[in-house]
Order: structure tokens, then C-alpha cells, then sequence
């Protein structure tokens, strides 16, 4: 079909009021069209133009070729030229812009694309003399087009991937991104940068690529790509543009994009019939793989991004190459002469390996093999995924195996250097597939392998460790290095099985064959005991140790491991630790070392027994202190060679606790409160307000030996006392002194029978008479103060029964007296 086509010419140089008309308007092409039209081929002269150039000047000022989409889905292709004034005095210069206009769905002439069309020479700087134009003729194929190409890309190198990128970009229907702006001095050029993406871009892409290689208001195009002199760079940057200077210096860095880095390369090399090669491989349509696996086939060098990407691509389509391309993208993946592999590359060169492994003839696959495993021994990629053991069962793997061998025994034997877990178990790997024997060395390497897994994994955040894949792949294809890894873990469990039952939390080690291994499957198996028995440890204690599978008796330190993993934190109680006691023989925990947890359950604050105040309040021993003095008195009898110093101090104080209460202490029992306190120092002060508390109850009771009474008045400790006259005024002594005139007789004795006994003892003993004495006798009856009386005569002598008769008409008189003062004020 003919095309419409529309011609517009400027007004003449000095004419106001005017910018320019339509001079011819083909069939179809109505008067809105036109009003869009007009804009898009309006034509401004570059600074500096002579007001009357000759004609090489003229020939040598930019055209403005242009491809635009109108409003209603037509397009236009359009040229705008500068033409000498021939009316007037024929010296000045206007602009004559021809177009043709395509209605939507119609293509050119020849299914062409638009800049095809650039180099026509059927374009007009006049309008024609008929009323309507004859038909736009373009040149035969996409020779005009193409011709120059691979020159002009050389050129442009340094700019040449930044720039295909941005028009990729720029061709996208769903991009929403800034326009491009190509800075050049020559707007050929800027028809030469469109000329490359109309061969690189996907058909629907350049037909997408709007443009105008010419335009001095860069900022209010209609255009994705404008080109633009180097004078107006700064207008196109102030505009917002993505800007590209390609006139000017080369420009610094590189640009991500590893397709449009892989297409530059192509044109730099001169081949762009690669690019359609590529198209007709699977993938999307900017995908790098399918250009990349295109070029290294052809013989391009690429970068490590590209040899990634080619990898990766026919690792996920094994079979969308022939058998002679996949050999030449693995000889140029696997080439020995590059030097810049990154571990992308390797990982998608491992991943290749796999996929072609058992589909391609091992001596296809052997470079990649050969590559991955010196990769993983020289360069130490810990996450690099091997090949299988028989892809050096050939005379590659030989050759493999004779120049990496002695560097994976001599890295392995190295004890002194810091190793990474990763590392080694990727050497360990490496030696089993080139069938290097490291038996010699295994023993070194477990040692220091198994304590570096659990520090690594501590220090690692939440989750499995990165080498857990690698390590159990390990465990899995050599058995020796399994059984000797998890020996030396049990082993080391008793020492820190909480360490090692987190890390087992994060790493499911295989130890489900016939090794023993007690402390590992005690360590597995006490997270979930926790989480069903919830806070009944001696549930979970009883659980975790049937997982051992062995009993104390016969395997000591599993009670080690079972105290650390249930109390790992924490002393046990003092029921958890009489259990734990008579879990098994003092043989047993003075092996497994134990005995040291339940001397400080015994010795524990807070659970050793009730308080020194709520057991003088009771008057009566509490439980918990009676079990805590029992399994003190056992623990000494137990590990006498092994409890010593302020624990033994400790455990002997509870020991006289519990005999204070319970039995007949051997005499000497005050002073040994006070002497035993001492060297248990610093002594728990729970501890110490028991011991306080039990001896204070028996020299407050009326059997108490007097020996020890003196001892304890004259010992003159000022916390003892105190203790002392704490008890003294509980209510429970109170009642027994009302209740009991022998009880009172007894206490005044005491009270009254040292008055000389060092500083702390007579104002205490004053201040119990006064304050808890005296109220008791004056509730008593005349006859029970008078037993008091006698009583107190016949403990003590005549004499003694006169002064309790004195202090008490004492009282009696300063009561009476102040109620005669009080009777006399109120007269």
C-alpha cells in the first residue's frame, strides 16, 4: 500500500509571527495528526552557525532523523534538514522536514525497521511539485543499515555496554525509565548507536526504540533515545536523562548488566550475526546465557560473569546444545589460560559439571573436572560442589592426582596453622576423590576438626552452619573419617555437652550405626526430653540417661555429661542432688568429677532450707535444711580426700546444723558455729543465719549444756548474740516464758548470771529482762511467779532468789508508783 506522506517547511529567516506550515499532506493524515506532528519536526539550528554558511558549512549541520508513536497508535518517520533560503536575498537558512506516516498495524516498505530508512536516498529538502508525494523508496535490504557497523562499534568501546543497556532498557514496554541521551558530535553517529540495537535488540524491542538523532531541547522530547550535540549535554543531564557522552573521555567503571557486557563484546569482535544465533536458543530475550554460550562458542573471550552465565544456562538445558558446541563451551570454560574465575563462576561451573556428568563422554567433562577439584584445592572455595568419585577414574584423574596430591597432604598434616572447618572437609573430600590416601593424617585431623565445629557453629547466627552441607556429605562417602570424627565428639562431650547438644540441634550427625557414642545420644536427645518433661529435671536426668545406652557404673562420665546437659546453668536442688547421689557409687562421681555439683547443691542458697527468721519464728527445724545437713554429712563421709578448704568449712556447718536439731552435738559446739563460719568464709548468709539460728535455739532451750552457755557469753562474737536476741523476742520464747515459770526461772539465770562478759553480752542479757522478761512475769499468776521464785532458788542459791525478788518488786514498785504520780497530776 502507498504511504501518506506530509512535508513541512520553515518561515524564511526574519519573518515574524511564523515558525512554518504544511506544504503537502498526503491522503489520510487529518488535522489533529497534523497538530501532533508539528512539534516532532521542528528543526533548531546548533549554536554558532554563520548567518550565511557556504555550502559546506550547510552540508556539515546535524539532521534530525526521527521515529515517533502518535496518539492513536500510528507511528512516524521523519527527516528534518536544513535548507538554504532560495526567496529573498536567498543567504539565510530554513529547515524543510519530510515524513511518512504509518497507520497502526502497517509496516514499511519491505517489513523494514525505521532506521533502516536513514540513509534513503529518497529523502526531500523541497516539496514536491504534485499534489500529493510520490512514495518513499528504501534502499534494497539491511546492508545501508548494518554497513560501518562493526567500525563504529570498535570506536565506541569504553562506552559501548553502558549505552546497549541503557537501550534495552529503553525498549522495555513495562520500563518506566528516564529517556537516553547520546552525545555526539555527528548525528550520523547518533543513527550508527541505533543502527547496533536494531541488531542486537529483539525485533519487538527496536520497534519499540523510539527516537531522534538530533534535538536541542533534550528535556522535552517525546523520544526514549535523543541524540544531542556536546552543547547541550548539560541540558540533557539537567533534564534528568540518562546521559552517555560518548564525544567526550572515556568514561570510568563498568556497568553490571552482563548481557549488554556480553554484546559488546560480540560487536567488538565483529560478529553480529551471533546475536541472532543466539535468539534462537531458549531463554528470555536479554537473558546473558544464550549470547554468552554463543560467543564462547565462537571463540570470544568473556569475563567471569559471562563464563558464569554461559554455564549456568546449559547446566539448566543440558540437552539445547549439539554434542560439538557443548565440547567447545566446556573447553572455553575450562581453558587453562584464564586467570580471573570468581566462585559464581565456579558454582555454576559445578553445577554444568552435574548436569553433563553421565550424559557427555567423561572426556568432555574431565577439564571441568580437573578445574573444580584444583579449584577447590588451590584456591579454597569450601561451597564448590564436586564431581563424583569416578570422574578420575581415567588418566586425567591421575594427572589430577599427581600434581594435587602433595599439596592436600601437606595442608592436612599442618597442625599449627588456622584451617576452617569448611576447608578441611573440602581436602578431605578432594583426597578421597583422587584416591589420595590421608590415613596417615587422619588422626591430626579429627583432633582439630571436632573441637572447630562447635566453636565455628557457636559463632555462627541461627540456623545450620554454612559447612553442614559439605561436612555431612563427608560423613556420608568415607566411613573411617565418620567414625573417627564422632569418636573424638563423644569424647569431648562430658567437658562441654551443652556445646555440644546445641550443636547437634544444627548439625543431625549420622551416629545411628553400631558405635556406642553415650554422649552424643545423650546430648541428642535432651532437647526434646526439655521440651515434653518441661521443668521436671529429674525426668529429663532419667531420660537422657537411658539414651546412653551404658550405666553410670559401668561408664562413669555420662553422669558428667547428664548433670551438664539438665542442670548446665544452674546447681541442682538438694532432692535432684541426693538423686543424683544415689544414681551411683562416690566412685563413680569422684571419676566422673560430679561430686563437685552436689556439694553445691548442698551448699546452694537457694535451696539449702527455709530462712533463719521463719525457722525461729516455727521454733522447729525446717525440711529442707534437714535434707541439705544429710546429704552435707554424706558428701563428707563420701569424698573426705576430695572436699576441702571453705566447702568442707560449709558442709561441716550443716553437718552441726542438723546435729543441733536432731542429736547430741560433741561438746564445743559454740565455738565450733563460730570457728567453722570463719573458714567457710565467704559463707552463703542463708547458710549462715541457719547456723546461727540452730545454735542460738539450743542455748535458748533448758537442757542446754551450761559449758557451752559460757563458752558462747564469753566467746563474745557480736553476730552470735545478735542472733540470740532475735530469737529471744520471737513470740514462740515469749509464750514458752509466760507458760513455763521454770522456763522463766532458767532465763533469768542466764541473763543475770554474767554481767561481765565481754561488751556485746550484759546490754543484751539488760534489754531481755526489761523488754521480754519482765512483760512475761507480770502476766503470770502470784502462784506461778512464785515458783519462778523458788525455782530460781533451787537452780541457783538463796542469794539468786533475792535478786529475782528485788528485780521484781522493782517492777512492781515503778508500776505502783506511777499510777500514785498519775493519780496526784489528775487531782
Amino acid at each position: 500500500m502507498s504511504l501518506a506522506q506530509v512535508h513541512y517547511t520553515s518561515a524564511a529567516p526574519g519573518v515574524e509571527g511564523s515558525a512554518g506550515r504544511f506544504t503537502a499532506v498526503g491522503p489520510g493524515v487529518s488535522g489533529a495528526l497534523l497538530a501532533e506532528i508539528e512539534p516532532l519536526v521542528r528543526y533548531e539550528l546548533p549554536g554558532g552557525v554563520p548567518e550565511r554558511p557556504s555550502d559546506d558549512e550547510l552540508r556539515s549541520l546535524p539532521q534530525a532523523f526521527g521515529y515517533f508513536t502518535l496518539s492513536d497508535g500510528s507511528r512516524l518517520v521523519a527527516r528534518s534538514a536544513p535548507v538554504r533560503d532560495t526567496g529573498g536575498t536567498g543567504a539565510g537558512v530554513r529547515f524543510h522536514a519530510h515524513a511518512v506516516h504509518l497507520p497502526p498495524g502497517v509496516p514499511l516498505p519491505g517489513d523494514r525497521l525505521a532506521v533502516e530508512a536513514w540513509r534513503s536516498p529518497h529523502w526531500v529538502a523541497v516539496t514536491p511539485g504534485g499534489a500529493t508525494p510520490d512514495p518513499l523508496t528504501l534502499p534494497p535490504g539491511p546492508t545501508a543499515v548494518s554497513e560501518g557497523l562493526d567500525d563504529f562499534a570498535v570506536s565506541r568501546g569504553p562506552w559501548l555496554a553502558a549505552v546497549l543497556a541503557d537501550l534495552r532498557r529503553a525498549s522495555d514496554a513495562e520500563a518506566a525509565g528516564r529517556p537516553v541521551a547520546l552525545v555526539e558530535r555527528q548525528c550520523a553517529d547518533v543513527a550508527r548507536w541505533l543502527g547496533l540495537a536494531s541488531v542486537t535488540l529483539p525485533r519487538e524491542s527496536a520497534e519499540r526504540l523510539t527516537f531522534t538523532t538530533y534535538t536541542r531541547r533534550p528535556g522535552s522530547s517525546a523520544s526514549r533515545v535523543v541524540g544531542v550535540g556536546p552543547e547541550d549535554a548539560g541540558a540533557a543531564r539537567a533534564a534528568g536523562l540518562r546521559v552517555h557522552e560518548c564525544a567526550g573521555p572515556a568514561p570510568a567503571g563498568s556497568t553490571e548488566d552482563v548481557w549488554a557486557t556480553t554484546a559488546a563484546r560480540v560487536w567488538r569482535s565483529r560478529s553480529p550475526e551471533l546475536f541472532r544465533e543466539a535468539r534462537e536458543l531458549p531463554g528470555e530475550p536479554f537473558a546473558a546465557g544464550p549470547l554468552a554460550v554463543t560467543a564462547l562458542c565462537a571463540g570470544i573471550a568473556l569475563g567471569p560473569d559471562g563464563r558464569a552465565a554461559a554455564a549456568g544456562w546449559a547446566a539448566d538445558r543440558p540437552y539445547a546444545l549439539d554434542a560439538r558446541r557443548t565440547g567447545q563451551l566446556v573447553e572455553a570454560i575450562a581453558s587453562p589460560d584464564i586467570d580471573d574465575r570468581t566462585a559464581p563462576e565456579f558454582d555454576a561451573a559445578g553445577r554444568l559439571f552435574g548436569a553433563l556428568e553421565g550424559r557427555c563422554p567423561a572426556s568432555v567433562t574431565a577439564p571441568l573436572a580437573a578445574m573444580l577439584v584444583t579449584e577447590a584445592v588451590r584456591g579454597g572455595n569450601g561451597s564448590l560442589e564436586l564431581p563424583r568419585r569416578d570422574a578420575f577414574a581415567g588418566p586425567e584423574g591421575a594427572e589430577v592426582a599427581g600434581r594435587l596430591g602433595p599439596e592436600i597432604l601437606t595442608e592436612l598434616a599442618d597442625t599449627v596453622g588456622s584451617r576452617s572447618v569448611a576447608r578441611t572437609v573440602q581436602l578431605l573430600r578432594v583426597a578421597r576423590l583422587l584416591g589420595v590416601d590421608a590415613a596417615e593424617s587422619l588422626p591430626g585431623v579429627v583432633d582439630r576438626l571436632a573441637p572447630a565445629l562447635l566453636a565455628e557453629a557457636s559463632a555462627a547466627h541461627e540456623g545450620p552452619p554454612g559447612f553442614a552441607p559439605a561436612l555431612l556429605e563427608l560423613l556420608d562417602e568415607q566411613f573411617e573419617v565418620r567414625t573417627a570424627l564422632l569418636g573424638a565428639l563423644d569424647r569431648m562431650a562430658p567437658e562441654d555437652p551443652g556445646a555440644v547438644a546445641r550443636f547437634l540441634e544444627r548439625v543431625a550427625l549420622p551416629f545411628t550405626g553400631t558405635q556406642a557414642l553415650p554422649h552424643l545420644r545423650m546430648c541428642a536427645e535432651v532437647p526434646e526430653a526439655m521440651a515434653t518433661l518441661g521443668g521436671d529435671r529429674a525426668a529429663v536426668w532419667h531420660r537422657v540417661l537411658r539414651a546412653a545406652g551404658l550405666s553410670p557404673f559401668a561408664e562413669p562420665l555420662v553422669l558428667r555429661t547428664g548433670v551438664g546437659l539438665v542442670w548446665e546453668d544452674r546447681a541442682p536442688t538438694v532432692e535432684e542432688a541426693r538423686l543424683l547421689l544415689d544414681a551411683a557409687t562416690s566412685d563413680s562421681h569422684r571419676v566422673a568429677g560430679t561430686w563437685a555439683r552436689l556439694v553445691d547443691a548442698a551448699l546452694s542458697t537457694s535451696d539449702a532450707g527455709t530462712s533463719a527468721a521463719a525457722t525461729s519464728a516455727t521454733g522447729t527445724s525446717a525440711a529442707g535444711t534437714d535434707e541439705a545437713a544429710r546429704l552435707a554429712h554424706d558428701l563428707l563421709r563420701g569424698f573426705p580426700a576430695e572436699i576441702g578448704g571453705r566447702q568442707r568449712a560449709g558442709l561441716l556447718l550443716l553437718d552441726l546444723v542438723r546435729e543441733l536439731r536432731t542429736g547430741a552435738p560433741e561438746p564445743g559446739w559454740a565455738e565450733r558455729v563460730s570457728t567453722l563460719c570463719a573458714q567457710a568464709e565467704p559463707v552463703e548468709p542463708a547458710l549462715r543465719e541457719r547456723a546461727h539460728a540452730a545454735l542460738v535455739e539450743r542455748l535458748l532451750a533448758p537442757d542446754r549444756p551450761g559449758a557451752e552457755l559460757y563458752d558462747f557469753v564469753h566467746g563474745a562474737d557480736a553476730e552470735l548474740i545478735a542472733a540470740y536476741d532475735r530469737t529471744a523476742r520471737t513470740e514462740a520464747v515469749r509464750t514458752r516464758l509466760r507458760t513455763q515459770p521454770a522456763y522463766a526461772a532458767d532465763c533469768f539465770t542466764v541473763w543475770t548470771a554474767h554481767p561481765h562478759a565481754g561488751r556485746a553480752w550484759p546490754p543484751v542479757a539488760a534489754a531481755l529482762l526489761d523488754d521480754v522478761l519482765r512483760p512475761a512475769v507480770r502476766g503470770m499468776s502470784a502462784e506461778d511467779v512464785a515458783e519462778v521464785e523458788a525455782t530460781v532458788g533451787r537452780t541457783g542459791s538463796s542469794g539468786r532468789a533475792d535478786a529475782f525478788r528485788d528485780w521484781n518488786r522493782s517492777s512492781t514498785l515503778g508500776r505502783l508508783g506511777r499510777r500514785i504520780a498519775g493519780r496526784v497530776r489528775r487531782g
